[in-house]
């Protein structure tokens, strides 16, 4: 699997959040270069479990969808 990649925006999005949590919760000040390293860190060891389960998450729904295609789309002929 190619390894997960967040846009510029989303990761400083991502790491102002982490930022905020530790002042906020842990009275702790993370510079942005930490925040980063666990944005990165997070990616490499939650990400592909995320990626997997979005995939089945869809797999299943799709599943469904294509379950429930014969009564959608059968037409009686009357004959």
């Amino acid at each position: 699997m190619k390894p997960l990649e967040l846009s510029e925006d989303r990761r400083e999005a991502l790491a102002g959040h982490l930022i905020k949590l530790f002042a906020q919760e842990f009275d702790e000040d993370l510079s942005a270069f930490r925040a980063g390293e666990i944005v990165d860190l997070m990616l490499k060891t939650l990400g592909p479990a995320v990626y997997n389960q979005a995939v089945e998450d869809v797999r299943a729904h799709l599943q469904g969808k294509l379950d429930d295609l014969g009564g959608e789309v059968w037409v009686d002929g009357g004959v």
